[in-house]
């Protein structure tokens, strides 16, 4: 998909919490001169391959189990499988604890991928940073990561979101930028690569170099990832007609810590957030495992330990995009009714509406999440800067640009939600707003009622 094309529900991704007093309606003027929307040469400094032999490369980390206690160590090694150990500790270059994975490969068209290499480490105390090893003899390599605080309702947390990055010099900037910004986490909401505008053995190539695009952050903290169209890869000119394929080989997922029997849906929880994660292109209407499943996995959230309640989803569920518009319509009618009644954070719907009666249009709707469509990273497909007119009420702001965001949740009350603008290179807060919490806001209004009414009955007693 075309950038600002992907969905972060506050219960891109979905953001499901409510925003209160936004200016809405504003569609932005701002035109950007763009750089060129072309991959960046395989032979840039950004592609470089690590020095020795054998070693390991596109290290990458993810949350490895449901509360945050864990992560998933992912790298590749390509002269020899070598060893599927990481060595780690909580000071620099001691090593006192170590964990075994497991090592895997596949082919694709005739391209042969390296061994891929997954390690579980659990076990970890929150809010701790560890020091960690890969690799064999002098081509071993070091990183960190910071575990995140114990669950709470009231833990601070800043997550990035990212969707549709690729690799251009549009996506570098975007990833630089990113970093700058303190968030600890990111949320991506899909399409990664792009390798699947190349043919033949350059998909692989692609994969192996984004991979290495993206290790100067991803070796250090945990991307969340949900999977977007450029994944499927079904490519039958070549025979390749397994979709995900090279995605669920590469980027592994804690799925099974929260029941779910695919990769592709899952969910966490990290700080005091319980996040969820869809998949767009997998069945999802009533009765299959992932509609069974979201049932399920809405049912667990307890809004007391974690009281933000995030979604992310590929296909924006509410667009005013030319491109891709609608498509996300066949999942609002499956999922939106289950998003409104568990509060997850919107302010519109359109659950009255179906295809005999009702509503045509979405209409406000206290109880509804906010919709945070983010697809800006920054692909080679450029962006999606035609826009439908007028721009519909739930509408609030729009633009074509690159960039990335932040949601920094607060307390279990409020979180601020940045998007910044890679203004020809450079970055540039463009818009904010501040999150309200539906499901905190309406029971503390409900604590105070009630606290009323019983200070009345004691009254009355009296």
């Amino acid at each position: 998909m075309k950038s600002l094309l992907f969905q972060f529900i506050l219960v891109p991704f979905v953001i499901l919490n409510f925003v209160n007093n936004v200016n809405a309606g504003i569609t932005s003027r701002f035109v950007r001169e763009e750089w060129p929307s072309v991959d960046i040469p395989l032979d840039h400094e950004v592609f470089a391959v690590p020095k020795g032999y054998n070693a390991p490369q596109q290290v990458h980390i993810t949350q490895g189990n449901y509360d945050g206690n864990a992560v998933i160590i992912s790298w590749i090694t390509f002269d020899e499988p070598g060893s599927s150990k990481v060595q780690y500790g909580k000071s620099d270059k001691n090593y006192e604890f170590s964990a075994e994975g497991k090592m895997t490969n596949y082919t694709f068209y005739k391209y042969n991928s390296g061994y891929i290499h997954h390690v579980l480490v659990d076990g970890l105390e929150y809010d701790t940073k560890y020091y960690y090893k890969t690799g064999d003899g002098d081509s071993a390599r070091e990183f960190w990561f910071q575990t995140p605080p114990m669950i709470g309702p009231d833990v601070p947390y800043k997550f990035g979101i990212i969707g549709d990055l690729g690799q251009t010099y549009n996506s570098l900037s975007t990833l630089e930028h990113y970093m700058e910004s303190g968030a600890q986490s990111v949320l991506f909401v899909g399409d990664l690569s792009y390798a699947d505008r190349y043919k033949y053995n350059d998909v692989g190539i692609r994969w192996d170099s984004w991979g290495r695009f993206v290790e100067k952050s991803t070796a250090y903290q945990p991307w969340i990832w949900s999977a977007g169209n450029h994944e499927i890869e079904y490519m039958p000119y070549m025979n390749e007609v397994t979709p995900f394929k090279s995605y669920l080989h590469r980027y592994p997922t804690p799925y099974l810590a929260s029941k779910s029997s695919s990769p592709m849906w899952y969910a966490i929880r990290r700080a005091s957030a319980h996040i969820i994660v869809l998949s767009s292109y997998s069945p999802f209407v009533k009765y299959t495992p992932q509609w069974k499943w979201l049932e399920e996995e809405l049912n667990r959230v307890d809004r007391k330990k974690t009281p933000w309640l995030i979604v992310l989803v590929h296909v924006p569920i509410y667009n005013s995009n030319e491109a891709h518009f609608m498509e996300g319509e066949s999942m609002r009618a499956v999922f939106e009714e289950w998003f409104i009644h568990h509060k997850v954070d919107y302010r519109i719907s359109n659950i009255r509406y179906n295809v005999s009666s009702g509503e045509r249009f979405p209409v406000p709707d206290e109880s509804a999440p906010v919709y945070i469509t983010v697809g800006d990273g920054g692909n080679q497909e450029g962006l999606a800067g035609k826009f439908r007119d007028p721009q519909p009420d739930y509408s609030a702001f729009r633009e074509a640009s690159y960039g990335h965001s932040t949601l920094e949740i607060m307390n279990r009350t409020h979180a601020v939600y940045h998007w910044n603008r890679n203004d020809d290179g450079k970055k540039v807060a463009i818009d904010s707003f501040v999150l309200n919490n539906q499901y905190w806001s309406s029971n503390v209004r409900e604590r105070k009622l009630k606290r009323h009414y019983l200070t009345g009955m004691r009254m009355i007693a009296s």
